[in-house]
Order: C-alpha cells, then sequence, then structure tokens
C-alpha cells in the first residue's frame, strides 16, 4: 500500500507533514515527547552498553567525567537511562572507548522481539502531503520496533470519486484486510471492492491504488513486506 517514499510510501513516517493544522499539531507534540523519545531509545539500552564499556575499561564515573567533559553525576544518569543522551555526547563517550557510534546502535544482546505502541502514541498520516484529495490516512502500528520483517498499518480511505488517487507501486508483496466499510483497489487495471471481513493478498511492485466506496469511510489493517531477495 503505499507509495515508494516512505519506505514504500505505507512504510515510514518521517517525511510526511499534515494537510490538517490539528494533524500538524499532533505531529509536533509527538516529536517533542521526551516519553517518545526515550521509549524509542531504549530499545538500543544505550544506558547499559555505557555502563558496561566503563565497567569494562575500569574506569571511575569521576574519571570518565574528565576524559569526557561530562559531570560523573550526568554519566550515572546516562548510565541508568534517566537522562537520553544526544549524539555528541554518545561521539565524546565513543571517543575514549575508542569504539565507533555504531557500537551504541547495533550488536544488542539477542533476545525475544517484543514491543508495545499504545494507541495514544500513534501519529496520522496522509497518503501524500501534497494531495488535495489523500486517497487513504495512515498509522504506523510498529512504528517504534527495532528489526521488522514487515510493515503494520491501519489505515482509513475517505469515499473519493474513481479515478481519483494516484496508483502506486512499491518492492514486496502486501496484505490487507477490512475491518469497517468498504474499499475499493485497482489492481492490473481492474477495481475490486472488498467489505468487511473481505482480505486480499498482492504483489505490491505491480501499480496500485485505493479508495473507500459506499457510505462512509473504511478502515483496514495493512501489512506490507519487504522484497524476497
Amino acid at each position: 500500500m503505499i507509495h515508494s517514499n516512505i519506505e514504500s510510501d505505507f512504510m515510514g513516517d518521517e517525511n510526511f507533514s499534515r494537510n490538517s493544522s490539528d494533524d500538524k499539531n499532533q505531529l509536533r507534540a509527538a516529536e517533542s515527547s521526551e516519553a517518545t523519545i526515550r521509549r524509542i531509545l531504549s530499545s538500543y539500552d544505550l544506558g547499559k552498553k555505557l555502563r558496561h564499556l566503563r565497567l569494562q575499561k575500569k574506569i571511575a564515573l569521576v574519571d570518565l567525567g574528565k576524559h569526557t567533559g561530562l559531570s560523573a553525576s550526568m554519566i550515572s544518569q546516562l548510565e541508568n537511562g534517566k537522562l537520553v543522551p544526544t549524539l555528541p555526547t554518545l561521539a565524546r563517550i565513543a571517543m575514549v572507548f575508542d569504539v565507533g557510534l555504531e557500537y551504541f546502535f547495533t550488536d544488542r544482546k539477542r533476545r525475544g522481539l517484543f514491543s508495545v505502541v499504545r494507541a495514544e502514541e500513534r501519529i496520522r498520516f496522509p497518503e501524500n502531503a501534497d494531495s488535495p484529495v489523500p486517497g487513504y490516512y495512515f498509522e504506523c502500528l510498529a512504528y517504534a520496533t527495532q528489526e521488522k520483517s514487515l510493515q503494520a498499518y491501519l489505515a482509513e480511505f475517505p469515499v473519493v470519486a474513481a479515478g481519483v488517487p494516484n496508483e502506486h507501486l512499491h518492492e514486496g508483496a502486501e496484505f490487507l484486510h477490512v475491518i469497517e466499510g468498504e474499499v475499493a483497489i485497482l489492481y492490473e487495471e481492474q477495481e475490486h471492492i472488498l467489505r468487511k471481513g473481505d482480505s486480499v493478498y498482492f504483489d505490491s511492485s505491480v501499480p496500485h491504488s485505493y479508495r473507500g466506496v459506499g457510505n462512509g469511510t473504511a478502515k483496514a489493517i495493512v501489512i506490507t513486506t519487504p522484497p524476497q531477495v
């Protein structure tokens, strides 16, 4: 689903702006939320990795502070996850320990992948920020999850006239399950009507588009996968 510029249109959210002032305010509030930032960064265990490096090198908090220009108190708070480190701070620490920045964002301890996204944390995006009549709106259902093998979305399809939504394509496969209303999918120049409870799976590298039909906005769960290699 979804055009190819936001991790294949339905695949990503950073490059979208809001069509309405309410949406813009919602995005701004979410992006400035320290809680959201902490939630995303917590999956990298930055504090634990910093503490592990320091203890491994047998460097006291005060001594590390002298090398980095940071106070021992600040370093302690970073290690305990009470402060979110900035990139310059991480770069300073990385230089002291002679490691690259990638140390803090890769090679995480392998464990079962489990990530919860609360309903109030999601952000609603239009299909295309420049489109006067978006064919759909979507919310990323697992935006904070690292190393995803699929992308999952909650999509809304307003009722629009035939031919209005622009066709798009992206590599991989796509699955759509209608949970409310009716969705028309144009695929290989043929339009298919899906109603509540209906599903469709297709090769998303073929041009396709969606639009709501019937008496009101339709909703669907959409899952996209990367191309097979």
